[in-house]
């Protein structure tokens, strides 16, 4: 099993990372989370602006920066946050006012990797996915991602970009994003899975197991308030 990936052909990160949502729980420990993660070998945290409504990319910047070299960060955009009327929010305009917010909390020139959080039904997926490409290419961010999509879906955002990465629910009990990881698998896109350990019918470090052995192109990045979570996920990990 190779322990790392290539993500979008560009930057390596180690197969297993980190997911940034529930560091807000306790801010102080969340900074001892992710200090502890990197300790450990993780070179790749993911987070998204509506996590703690922006707390959590607030932390990232606390915990780690200045950023030692290697380390890749990923957030998300597209989705309302606080008392925005909608929930889905993906309009161009929208993204990039939420790209600029994420820059300025996560205290980057450039954002390694920026998801769309959720396709927004009022608004073609392929605008979307163009915002993000003119992000792209003002160099605002690295590569592109998308999160909780269908096949269809992915295919309409490659139509207008590459993608480098997706970002679904998946699970030993949650099979039901099965066509996308194939799809994702061949085409060589990292597949990460969201919420990966499932209902925890087994230890951590065994669904963790799981999901490496399941596709060379899973990238798990399971998410913890507390470190001795954390080093109990990250224990049987190559």
């Amino acid at each position: 099993m190779n322990p790392s990936f290539l993500l979008g052909g560009e930057l390596e990160v180690r197969r297993v990372g980190f997911g940034a949502m529930r560091i807000v729980e306790d801010p102080d420990e969340g900074r001892s989370v992710l200090r502890r993660a990197l300790e450990l070998g993780v070179n790749f945290v993911d987070t998204a602006d509506v996590y703690g409504a922006g707390r959590s990319e607030e932390l990232v910047a606390e915990a780690l920066h200045p950023y030692p070299p290697g380390l890749v960060i990923a957030t998300k955009g597209g989705l309302g946050r606080g008392f925005q009327e909608r929930h889905r929010d993906a309009r161009p305009e929208r993204l990039r006012e939420a790209c600029d917010e994420s820059l300025r909390r996560l205290r980057l020139e450039r954002i390694d990797l920026y998801q769309l959080h959720r396709h927004d039904p009022e608004v073609p997926i392929e605008e979307s996915v163009g915002a993000l490409e003119q992000l792209r290419q003002e160099g605002k961010v690295r590569l592109i991602g998308l999160s909780n999509v269908s096949v269809g879906q992915l295919r309409a955002a490659q139509s207008v970009t590459s993608i480098a990465s997706v970002q679904n629910e998946y699970n030993r009990g949650l099979l039901t994003s099965e066509d996308v990881l194939a799809a994702c698998e061949a085409d060589g896109i990292a597949f990460l899975p969201w919420r990966p350990l499932g209902e925890g019918l087994q230890s951590p470090a065994e669904e963790i197991r799981w999901l490496l052995d399941r596709s060379p192109v899973i990238l798990p990045i399971p998410g913890t308030s507390k470190v001795e979570h954390l080093e109990a996920n990250m224990a049987t990990v190559p």
